[in-house]
């Protein structure tokens, strides 16, 4: 489980650096507002993972960005999409791994997040093509 944890709070990590930079080159205020408000939901991951991660070993992890993000809007939309689906099954398949509550729930409602994510950055890439 310390191992799923640093996972997934090295990806919220890195999702919240992308999404900081994608909001910078979104060609609209709606876009920009809607790709923050997201990044809020990845600073929250970011921060019940966190925590779960000192109440299971006693430690903060410093986190990494793993993945780069990319130059451009569009693949930077198209490879939010595919990062937070992966994420998705990733969360779920964590959350039925876990033994206890608080963890089961916690990867459990990250996923329904994820994949609110990834509606809204699907919308988005159709809508730029």
């Amino acid at each position: 489980m310390v191992r799923k944890l640093e996972k997934a709070i090295n990806g919220e990590y890195s999702a919240i650096q992308c999404y900081e930079k994608l909001a910078r080159m979104a060609p609209n205020e709606t876009e920009r507002k809607q790709i923050l408000e997201i990044r809020k939901d990845e600073i929250k991951h970011f921060q019940v993972f966190s925590q779960l991660y000192i109440n299971l070993t006693g430690n903060q992890l410093q986190p990494k960005v793993t993945e780069e993000c990319p130059n451009s809007y569009k693949a930077g939309l198209e490879f939010a999409i595919q990062d937070e689906q992966e994420t998705v099954d990733f969360y779920l398949e964590t959350a039925d791994g876990a033994a206890e509550r608080s963890i089961r729930k916690a990867f459990r409602r990250a996923a329904a997040d994820e994949q609110n994510h990834a509606v809204w950055f699907l919308y988005y890439f159709v809508k730029n093509k």
